[in-house]
């Protein structure tokens, strides 16, 4: 077998949105890191984003850019691309890949969760070797 570990990725993550297509402007409860666990969470908008993954939060230290680095336009356009070849994957049967991304392009969901899904996403696809979407990886 290629794959020796698992990678165990709970993104399951957005319940119950019920909001506008306007701009709001909100924020985030503060990103929670504990081990290699990291949620983000916001109560006004009643979703939470949990990402469980052995050595991500000690890439994330390592080789994430700073908060403000990119713009939220960049981040929003890497996300939409990356989760909608995350999911044609997931459905294709794809055993990498262990659930959907439910990332809503008419929902703000602000930059600490567009920043944390964009590192996530760059983190699988560099430690995987394997591209999604049309954008390369990079940090």
């Amino acid at each position: 077998m290629k794959n020796l570990f698992y990678i165990v990725f709970l993104f399951a993550i957005i319940v119950g949105c019920s909001t506008s297509m306007t701009n709001k402007s909100f924020e985030t409860e503060p990103t929670k890191i504990t081990g290699d666990t990291i949620k983000i969470a916001n109560e006004e908008l009643e979703y939470e984003v949990i990402i469980i993954d052995p050595g991500f939060t000690s890439w994330f230290n390592a080789y994430a850019r700073p908060r403000n680095y990119y713009s939220l336009a960049f981040l929003e356009a890497r996300n939409r691309d990356w989760t909608l070849s995350w999911n044609n994957k997931f459905y294709q049967g794809s055993r990498l890949f262990d659930m959907p991304l439910n990332y809503e392009n008419n929902i703000d969901y602000g930059y600490e969760v567009n920043y944390m899904i964009f590192n996530y996403l760059t983190y699988f696809q560099l430690t995987n070797n394997i591209k999604l979407g049309s954008f390369a990886p990079r940090f």
